[in-house]
């Protein structure tokens, strides 16, 4: 995979990270519940060492519920506490709350036993660009505290926030790593729009996209475009949904970089049905 790049931001972003990890008392990791593992950062990992942490899978509503199922149960099986949002429902954002409490109470119950009036616990909290921070801590707070966007680096600096009397939140920006060892990793995330879409052909990732659908989830693709998993010429699978959408060029023929932009969109947006692009 021929995509390598660590912005100067990212780097200070790591070296901020490392130096006010002391400060907190567990870490809040996001992670996109359709690519649980690909939208973990490696290095952020080596970073966080033996810290507490939770993970909140995020955009569960539009991740297959039976995968994020397997991989709350996975993360849980490596002492790992974690929970699936859909940001949008309160019940979901005080299930996050409810989780940070006990997080955060074995610390407050050792500064009791010292003497030490307790305070609110307090997190880390971190992810990959495009993950959904600024749009969970708004929830969390209950109004507009964190900038959001639908592209990929809005948070450029670290804020603390306070959640209520429950704990305090210190955002950090989305940081990525130099370079993807695995390929499968960059174009699953470049599938669900985490990465810029410059930085790798359109046409390649949607054709990544259909070749996991074909096998994984025949029936969106049949009922969507009418594609059947057995057509592997992703000629004919472009050509097939390009003339069905008119994306068309003037003289008649299909324009696949329309065709790719309309499966990634579709995709994104839910409109092929809740798919998770890896499995436990």
């Amino acid at each position: 995979m021929a995509i390598q790049w660590f912005p100067g931001h990212m780097a200070k972003a790591r070296r901020e990270v490392e130096e006010k990890l002391k400060l907190v008392d567990f870490v809040m990791e996001l992670v996109d519940a359709r690519t649980p593992v690909s939208s973990q950062n490696p290095m952020l990992q080596q970073v966080l060492q033996n810290k507490p942490k939770m993970i909140v899978m995020m955009k569960k509503d539009l991740a297959d519920p039976k995968q994020t199922d397997k991989w709350i149960a996975h993360f849980d099986n490596h002492g790992i506490p974690a929970i699936a949002v859909d940001v949008n429902q309160k019940s979901d954002i005080q299930r996050v709350i409810q989780l940070a409490k006990e997080m955060g109470r074995e610390k407050m119950e050792k500064l009791k036993k010292k003497g030490i009036q307790p305070r609110p616990s307090r997190a880390m909290i971190v992810g990959i660009p495009n993950v959904g921070k600024s749009t969970l801590i708004n929830r969390l707070v209950n109004k507009k505290i964190a900038k959001t966007g639908d592209k990929p680096g809005v948070t450029k600096q670290q804020l603390w926030i306070k959640v209520k009397k429950d704990f305090e939140l210190l955002d950090t920006p989305g940081i990525l790593w130099p370079k993807f060892e695995d390929e499968q990793v960059g174009y699953r995330l470049a599938a669900i729009g985490t990465i810029k879409d410059q930085l790798l052909s359109l046409q390649d990732i949607a054709a990544f996209a259909i070749n996991y659908m074909q096998e994984a989830y025949p029936d969106a693709l049949r009922e969507r475009y009418q594609i059947e998993a057995d057509m592997e010429d992703m000629w004919d699978v472009f050509t097939s949904i390009g003339k069905q959408r008119g994306a068309l060029e003037s003289g008649g023929g299909v324009n696949f970089d329309k065709v790719a932009d309309i499966i990634l969109r579709d995709l994104r947006t839910g409109r092929l049905g809740r798919m998770t692009l890896e499995t436990v």
